[in-house]
């Protein structure tokens, strides 16, 4: 029966006085640091066969030479194992600490490097080397740089074989800034280059205001970031509901618009901000009275300002309490009620009431509205079927029954159309007709089934590549 091979730590362990073999390039660990390694089990590192060779490290990669050294160890039944186990079992006997006190003393930057590339080094450790990699200020394409950010993206963030490109990409970057949940990490990225981003083809963002919207930042994070004063990275900042109401306030205080309107969609803010912004800029109150919840304390503080408009604001408001939709539909008007009724948290019974106010402008929104009654839904397309805007509506709701969706794309009109392309349940074969109308590429870019569809799709192609 033949000897089972020893394992690499067993081997070392029972191995005193005696030599390994190591064969190819250095890998990630230089030869000093195999040295310090080996010395621990009493063993010497040597690159020639020699008397006393209890086992065989190889690279992947050997040259004709070494090749032959490791033919002839084969020959002598020594045990041979990969230069990446014999790395792994080293990497998990790091002594952290002592590991960062010497990079720190000797800033050796090389070494430093080498060990960013160390894929088994835990992410605690990893996390605290990349603190102390500096950033070339001056080559904006520097090697080195490019190598720890691109580290940084294989650690975190799931390349496949076949999207290798998305590693040359900040985006990719900007992608693990606005994911990560490690506060470690986020304030180990503060010390990457601030790169810029178009987002969405039209706005820039910078990397610095894509860490200030992650909601996993500390609070020391938070006053770095303070401390760059950039109106931008304030912005970012004002709608992360994870800072402080000191910061919330410290950021209203500094009086500026488009900080006021982040705040105003911050999910955490407070009853006083909530009502100082009720004060602020016209764009600011439209954006709090329609994103902020409203519940029956806030909803007095906006009848306070005896302004019809912000009632309107509410009643579109998807995050209103029950308390207020009751209060709401006691005051009940032709513009309020036409606002309530495209309003989706309503309930069935409210929008029947909605419905049989019978007025001509709430027909449209309730016509549109997924959580309108199904027979509300019915009687509306059967009632107007000349009236193109209520048809249209109709055409873009998913609640809408699949007869009445059939029907409407029968009609052949753009608007229609053009409805019908959002929806997310228009059957498959309307949808693949619709795909090579040019006009509705817009409107086919919201469909949210289309999207799905694609993407699988998509994710077919890549196991078939991976195959």
């Amino acid at each position: 029966m033949m000897n089972e091979k020893p394992t690499l730590k067993s081997l070392l362990e029972s191995s005193r006085g005696a030599k390994l073999l190591f064969l190819g390039q250095e890998g990630i660990f230089s030869a000093e640091e195999r040295e310090r390694y080996l010395k621990q089990y009493g063993l010497t590192a040597v690159d020639t066969m020699q008397d006393g060779v209890v086992g065989v490290i190889e690279h992947h990669r050997l040259n004709p030479v070494e090749e032959d050294i490791s033919y002839e160890a084969y020959a002598q039944k020594i045990p041979a194992y990969k230069l990446t186990e014999f790395e792994q079992l080293l990497s998990e006997e790091i002594d952290d600490d002592a590991l960062l006190m010497a990079i720190k003393l000797g800033n050796d930057q090389e070494r430093l490097l080498r060990l960013l590339g160390n894929e088994h080094l835990s992410d605690a450790l990893f996390v605290r080397l990349l603190k102390l990699y500096r950033f070339n200020e001056e080559d904006e394409d520097n090697r080195q740089d490019r190598d720890v950010i691109m580290h940084t993206l294989r650690r975190y963030i799931d390349i496949k074989p076949n999207e290798e490109d998305l590693l040359y990409s900040y985006l990719t970057l900007r992608r693990l800034a606005t994911e990560a949940t490690d506060a470690g990490l986020l304030e180990a990225l503060m010390g990457f280059p601030d790169f810029e981003f178009l987002v969405r083809g039209k706005s820039k963002t910078t990397f610095k205001e894509t860490i200030a919207r992650n909601e996993h930042i500390t609070d020391e994070l938070v006053r770095k970031l303070l401390s760059l004063r950039r109106k931008g990275v304030d912005r970012a900042l004002a709608g992360n509901p994870s800072i402080s109401r000191e910061v919330m306030k410290h950021l209203f205080d500094k009086h500026d618009p488009e900080t006021d309107k982040a705040l105003a969609v911050n999910r955490a803010l407070d009853e006083m901000l909530f009502d100082a912004l009720l004060e602020r800029g016209e764009e600011a109150v439209s954006l709090l009275l329609l994103h902020q919840p409203i519940d029956k304390d806030r909803f007095k503080q906006v009848l306070e300002r005896k302004n019809d408009d912000y009632l309107l604001l509410v009643a579109s408001n998807e995050n209103i309490s029950e308390e207020v939709i009751a209060l709401l539909m006691e005051r009940l008007n032709v513009p309020l009620s036409a606002a309530l009724a495209s309003n989706r948290s309503l309930m069935p019974n409210q929008l029947e009431v909605l419905y049989n106010r019978g007025e001509e402008s709430s027909m449209a929104a309730l016509a549109a509205n997924p959580s309108a009654p199904l027979k509300i839904l019915e009687t509306l397309y059967a009632e107007n079927s000349d009236d193109m805007t209520i048809l249209a509506a109709l055409a873009h709701n998913p609640s809408v029954p699949e007869k009445i969706l059939r029907e409407l794309f029968e009609r052949d009109d753009l608007q229609i159309n053009r409805g019908l392309a959002t929806n997310a349940s228009l059957p498959m074969d309307l949808l693949d007709i619709l795909k090579v109308d040019t006009r509705l590429q817009n409107e086919l870019a919201q469909n949210e089934n289309l999207a799905k569809s694609y993407e699988e799709v998509l994710n077919q192609n890549k196991a078939m590549m991976n195959l």
